[in-house]
């Protein structure tokens, strides 16, 4: 199990990008979070086996590339904080 934490820099906010995230997630069996961050950036957290991970972060950067100016991927072990990769496992974080 891997995680990944993904700021996405762009026109990101107040264009759909967390609720369009938690739609692509339903194709995933993944577990985390997705949210705005004072600064501008979209934060997703994700958890899960590593192609699972990575294919939503592709999916969301497919999804949203007009929006997104920049996406940082960092890779660390999963924590388990979010509990079981589900298929839809992504939730807003507020």
């Amino acid at each position: 199990m891997t995680r990944y934490t993904v700021h996405f820099t762009g026109h990101v906010q107040g264009v759909g990008f967390r609720l369009t995230t938690c739609n692509v997630a339903r194709d995933f069996l993944v577990a985390g979070t997705v949210r705005n961050l004072s600064d501008g950036r979209v934060e997703l957290i994700a958890e899960g086996a590593p192609d699972q991970v990575k294919g939503l972060v592709d999916a969301v950067k497919d999804r949203m590339n007009d929006h997104i100016q920049k996406a940082t991927v960092d890779e660390s072990p999963a924590t388990g904080e979010f509990g079981e990769p589900v298929f839809g496992g992504v939730r807003v974080a507020y």
